[in-house]
C-alpha cells in the first residue's frame, strides 16, 4: 500500500507526505517532502543524498507521519545545512526550513 497525502506543517504551506508499506519488512518507508528538501527515514540513503546534491534530513524509528514530525533528525546533507537544518532538531522544524 502507499498513501501520498498532503500536510499542513505550517499556516498555509503544505509538504507532501509519502507513506510505503513494503514486503516482509516490521517498518514503512516514511518521508515528508516540502518545496526544497525532505525529511526521510533510515530506509533512505542519506549519503546517496548528499551525491546527488539535494538537500535531506534523516530521523529514525519512524511509522508514520507524526513521528517524522516529532523524530530527531540524525542526520543531514551539506545543502540542507545551507538552509539551517542540523542533527538534533526536531522533522517538523526541519521540514518548516525545506517549505
Amino acid at each position: 500500500m502507499i498513501d501520498v497525502t498532503p500536510l499542513k506543517i505550517i499556516d498555509d504551506k503544505t509538504a507532501l507526505g509519502l507513506w510505503v508499506e513494503l514486503p516482509e519488512s516490521p517498518a514503512p518507508l516514511v518521508m515528508i517532502i516540502g518545496r526544497l528538501g525532505f525529511v526521510c527515514c533510515g530506509f533512505l540513503n542519506i549519503e546517496a543524498a548528499e551525491k546527488l546534491n539535494v538537500a535531506a534530513a534523516m530521523v529514525s524509528e519512524v511509522k508514520n507521519f507524526d513521528d517524522v514530525l516529532n523524530a530527531e533528525v540524525k542526520s543531514v546533507t551539506s545543502k540542507a545545512q545551507a538552509l539551517g537544518v542540523k542533527a538534533g532538531i526536531k522533522g517538523k522544524d526541519a521540514l518548516k526550513l525545506f517549505l
